[in-house]
């Protein structure tokens, strides 16, 4: 039996400098079971083995398109039974916003070296629960893929702005992330569009099951399952379940507005005029061609083909005090 077991992706970004730091601590570390995965196919295989040593934490060591795949085979798989491990996730890959939610901040090494430590203890104050989207293409699919962070309409277009214009020139995730919003919000206020800007976003249809049906132009489309969110936001009261929806109209009134909230700390707390913020247990998202991203995969909701957001039942994860 091994107190952690740690699932690593090789081929993240932030992996490329950390992971012999990481190997040379399993190594001396020997109630750590390290399993590498080079394939997002293989994680079904590595939790087989992981679950053979019955670790007290599942540690995932990759970016947020790591730990959504490796969600869905923790969802699906049923390889821990009715009783999974809480899952741990290290600072790593672009964004790390599962990792932040959960208080994972800083040095991936120091961050390993809490988990584990924290695992010879009670682990009840740390355990938190969490549910996670469940998205289908269509009403109904084969395998749902499940995630926790999801970003639609402008936001959407900006983070594949990102990905295919910015991070191949080599510049630093942080630098790309804060040239892309100012891009983004620049563009969305003055209304310009070009091949050095991000596109405009696609007319969208949001339907929450227990609401009516709302058909805008969004600039900025978020669900998930997590507390905290981009521009220093946060979807409802600690704990609450349920799917949470922040909308931001496409207005430069609104974008402005949904700005000096963030900056003020009142984006999500406190009514706000263009913004919209809601929670429910089914969304749909309709479009006559716009991409959603859900923890690094991208979707496209088509005529007739529109995105299903449900919430699954919840489990465990370990959240760390920053």
């Amino acid at each position: 039996m091994a107190l952690v077991a740690l699932l690593s992706n090789p081929n993240s970004t932030g992996n490329r400098a950390i992971l012999p730091r990481i190997r040379s601590f399993c190594a001396q570390h020997p109630e750590v079971f390290h399993y590498e995965v080079e394939d997002a196919s293989q994680i079904g295989a590595a939790l087989t083995s992981i679950a053979q040593v019955k670790p007290r934490i599942l540690i995932i060591n990759g970016g947020d398109g790591t730990v959504q795949a490796a969600l869905t085979e923790i969802h699906h798989g049923g390889y821990f039974g009715a009783s999974p491990p809480p899952v741990a996730v290290l600072p790593n890959g672009k964004t790390n916003l599962i990792a932040l939610d959960l208080g994972a901040d800083g040095d991936p090494i120091g961050m390993l070296e809490r988990i584990v430590e924290a695992a010879r203890h009670d682990l009840h104050d740390h355990v938190v629960q969490r549910e996670l989207i469940s998205l289908t293409e269509g009403e109904h699919s084969n395998r749902p893929v499940l995630g926790m962070f999801l970003g639609g309409a402008g936001l959407a277009d900006t983070i594949l702005y990102c990905r295919e214009k910015l991070y191949p020139l080599g510049l630093p995730n942080g630098l790309c992330h804060v040239i892309a919003g100012i891009a983004a919000v620049f563009a969305m206020i003055s209304g310009l569009h070009g091949r050095l800007l991000p596109p405009a976003p696609n007319p969208v249809s949001v339907s929450l099951i227990r609401d009516g049906e709302a058909t805008r132009r969004f600039s900025f489309l978020i669900v998930t399952t997590l507390e905290k969110l981009l521009l220093n936001g946060r979807t409802s009261a600690p704990g609450a379940m349920g799917l949470k929806l922040l909308a931001i109209e496409q207005s430069a009134p609104a974008l402005v507005r949904a700005l000096w909230a963030a900056i003020a700390g009142r984006l999500g707390r406190e009514p706000v005029r263009g913004v919209h913020v809601q929670q429910g247990d089914v969304i749909r998202i309709e479009s006559c061609g716009t991409s959603v991203i859900l923890d690094g995969e991208t979707f496209r909701a088509i005529e007739g083909r529109p995105i299903v957001l449900r919430s699954t039942p919840p489990i465990p994860f370990l959240k760390l005090a920053v």
